[in-house]
């Protein structure tokens, strides 16, 4: 604590300084002395799929073997979307119960109907490789479980088996192996690193970790994306957000989603940080996003009790809601927001889900609810959303384990887009960023 408070007096006179002088604004590191180790996204070169157009059934069943290595591995955790399916509805409107066991059964066809407004979104923490095995401390998760060759087959099952129109992950360390498998699937990515990501400072690395955010493109129409590197108080900090815009080929309908990943660790100045950090997410996503129907999400690393959790609930300019808050409630209950917003946070607080994460670390056992995703209520109705295993059938040694490849668990929301006005225009900074030129790089990221 000694160390962030003259980390934080640090800042702000460096802030100071710079007003004065007239120099750059400093960036908030890492705070690391380590020399940096510059290498890149290369740990994936060797990867073959097989030729031709894939299934999903048949990407998972070569995921399947690949990860066995011809040796029977246990099955990914069983999870169940909490609105079972009704055979007269979408797909959308509450998927089968997953039978990890049968690929078959998995990916089996959805079933037919308009699925012209509605919208599955994944957010998920993957568990940076570099972090994970290198530095997080997971006491209770053998080595072998921590291995890319083991990890990266159950990261693509766990998306894949989900069917997401639109992917939201954080901790990203390798964009190349999931561009290209994901790719084989229709989706297309874009990449934002950390500027001073603290995998640079392991000698295993595979570049920086960061945000990314995938989407279907036969479904969906890139229009404009945009990042920043979030401040507090004016100065940049090592967190990162991406914003894109988002139009359903089938309706024209234009959406925004945005997820970030905020400053790690306990304390109440950390949770200063964090908070300082969602302000200024908030205006960057008001800026992108202006009055279009919005999709915020991420690993927040704060507990709904956090500061951050009101700011964002409580914001002006969007008025949000917290999907997994709202899911069991009518959409007359969510819409009659109290006029006490201090209430309004109070009562989500209540209805959030008891964790998010479940893992053992050197220092003890945290089980805590860190990740969310946010909505317009106004814009879009929550339908569905996939639930969390529990104890029981998670282990006693908790994630990440062999049957879970990260320590967060994923997010799964499905969302019908409502009627409303015509999308406003972008502004001239994201509409130079627009989706005729896929495949292009860009000074503020890479999309593929």
């Amino acid at each position: 604590m000694e160390f962030l408070m003259k980390t934080s007096r640090l800042i702000v006179t460096s802030k100071t300084f710079a007003r004065r002088v007239a120099v750059p604004i400093p960036r908030m590191g890492s705070f690391n002395s380590a020399p940096k180790i510059n290498n890149v996204d290369s740990q994936d070169d060797g990867l073959e799929l097989p030729k031709g157009l894939l299934s999903t059934s048949a990407l998972l069943q070569h995921v399947q073997q690949s990860r066995g290595m011809g040796i029977e591995q246990p099955s990914l955790l069983s999870r169940c979307f909490l609105k079972p399916l009704l055979m007269d509805e979408d797909v959308t409107d509450g998927l089968r119960c997953l039978q990890l066991n049968s690929v078959s059964r998995v990916c089996s066809a959805p079933i037919e109907g308009d699925s012209s407004q509605n919208i599955r979104l994944l957010q998920w923490n993957i568990l940076s490789q570099t972090l994970g095995q290198h530095n997080d401390g997971f006491v209770r998760c053998p080595e072998e479980a921590l291995d890319w060759q083991h990890r990266k087959y159950l990261i693509v099952q766990e998306i894949l088996q989900n069917q997401p129109d639109v992917i939201c992950l954080q901790e990203v360390d390798h964009f190349k192996f999931l561009q290209t498998v994901l790719g084989s699937q229709n989706y297309a990515g874009i990449f934002f690193p950390k500027p001073d990501s603290p995998c640079l400072y392991i000698e295993q690395n595979n570049g920086p970790d960061g945000c990314a955010i995938f989407y279907k493109r036969d479904k969906l129409q890139l229009m404009g994306y945009d990042t920043r590197v979030l401040e507090v108080w004016r100065v940049q900090s090592n967190q990162v957000a991406i914003a894109a815009r988002l139009q359903l080929k089938a309706s024209g309908r234009e959406f925004c989603v945005c997820t970030t990943h905020l400053k790690a660790r306990h304390g109440a100045l950390l949770a200063k940080l964090r908070n300082e950090q969602g302000r200024d997410l908030m205006r960057f996503v008001k800026q992108f996003a202006g009055e279009t129907p919005l999709l915020l999400c991420g690993d927040f690393n704060a507990e709904p009790i956090e500061p951050i959790y009101a700011t964002i609930l409580g914001c002006d300019l969007f008025k949000l809601g917290s999907a997994y808050a709202d899911v069991k409630l009518e959409r007359e209950q969510i819409l009659q927001h109290s006029e006490d917003v201090n209430e309004f946070v109070s009562q989500s607080i209540k209805r959030e889900p008891p964790y998010t994460t479940w893992k053992i670390r050197e220092e003890g056992e945290e089980c805590h609810t860190i990740d969310y995703v946010f909505y317009t209520p106004d814009h879009l109705k929550i339908k569905n959303c996939l639930e969390f295993p529990a104890g029981e059938e998670i282990g006693k040694n908790r994630t990440p384990s062999y049957r879970y490849p990260s320590d967060h668990f994923s997010l799964v929301c499905d969302f019908e887009l409502l009627d409303g006005p015509p999308p406003t225009s972008g502004s001239g900074d994201q509409a130079d960023k627009a989706s005729d030129s896929e495949g292009e790089g860009s000074k503020h990221g890479n999309i593929q």
